[in-house]
């Protein structure tokens, strides 16, 4: 008997084997379906948060953009309001002190042209009298009055008659604008000198004959400036007989003006007090009792009036040299009101 299967007995064999491998291979099939479900889905998903990510940056973006927006125009806003203040305050003090102050100038200014009058007159007695000749006297005969005759009560910068002197003054002033000496001797100004000081100063000495109130430069620092040259060129003629006095009405305004000298003139802490070049005062009361010792002792005071000083003792002007700073460009007199 033969032992190989005839073909009707192999082909069922064959089906159930195609079978299972069809069965295996639709499992598969169905496995990878999910899988690629799953993997959709999760696709989705991650789409999804994208999109949501996306959209919150954006208003995140957005709002952020939008805060920053409203605050640059906060801030605008609050940049023109202080811009509008700012002019309204000047123009107030424009015309509010200028009107206020005019009255009290035209009533003032009568009295000062006779003041500057009588000044005028003593000093065209005082030149008739040093020409005639003047006998030697004893030592032990003088007297405060007759030392007092050491300096000129009387400065006469805008006179004819010193023309060599206003030669020196305006050949010092050249030599601070175009020479600078930062490291000259105490006294010497020793900073940058700008056309705008000298203008002031010049206009000071001859102009206003060294008695007077200026335009002020724009800041205590540079008001302090040009007093420093009115300092070291009055030194050059009076040297020690000069005696500054500084009038503020606070001690801070007066450490600035201490501090400001110090730097300008090159001199030290030891060079200001009762008894020394530079004597600092919180009341016009005791700059007029300062300045009366001087006169007597002989010494020439120059009174320095802070810009903060806007009412001015009268008893100020009948002294031969005081220098005032005042805001108005248009009248150099009109910020300060006198009583």
């Amino acid at each position: 008997m033969d032992s190989s299967q005839s073909p009707s007995e192999t082909a069922p064999s064959e089906e159930i084997t195609l079978e299972r491998r069809v069965a295996d291979l639709r499992r598969e099939e169905q496995a990878l379906r999910q899988d690629l479900e799953t993997l959709r889905s999760t696709y989705h998903q991650l789409q999804k948060q994208v999109a949501e990510i996306e959209l919150n940056l954006g208003r995140m973006f957005q709002q952020s953009l939008g805060e920053l927006e409203q605050r640059k125009q906060t801030l605008q806003i609050a940049v023109e309001q202080l811009e509008r203040r700012q002019e309204r305050i000047r123009t107030e003090m424009r015309t509010t002190f200028a009107g206020a102050s005019q009255d009290l100038a035209i009533r003032v200014q009568g009295f000062k042209d006779y003041l500057v009058g009588s000044l005028q007159d003593l000093v065209t007695a005082a030149e008739q009298l040093q020409l005639l000749p003047q006998a030697a006297e004893p030592a032990s005969s003088t007297t405060p009055a007759e030392s007092s005759e050491k300096v000129d009560p009387k400065p006469k910068f805008a006179e004819r008659s010193f023309e060599e002197e206003a030669k020196e003054i305006r050949a010092l002033l050249d030599r601070y604008r175009s020479e600078p000496d930062y490291y000259g001797a105490p006294w010497s100004l020793r900073r940058t000198f700008e056309p705008v000081h000298a203008d002031r100063v010049s206009n000071w000495f001859f102009k206003q004959g060294g008695r007077g109130a200026i335009r002020t430069v724009g800041s205590r620092l540079q008001n302090i400036l040009v007093a420093s040259a009115v300092i070291s060129v009055l030194r050059e003629f009076y040297d020690d007989d000069l005696r500054t006095l500084i009038l503020a009405n606070s001690p801070e305004r007066l450490g600035e003006w201490r501090r400001g000298l110090q730097d300008c003139l090159g001199i030290s802490r030891a060079d200001f007090g009762p008894e020394q070049g530079v004597s600092l005062f919180e009341t016009a009361e005791a700059v007029t009792q300062k300045a009366d010792r001087l006169l007597k002792q002989g010494e020439l005071p120059l009174i320095v009036i802070d810009e903060s000083e806007v009412q001015v003792n009268l008893s100020l002007l009948q002294y031969p040299l005081w220098l005032g700073y005042a805001a108005d460009p248009q009248a150099p007199n009109s910020s300060m009101r006198y009583s």
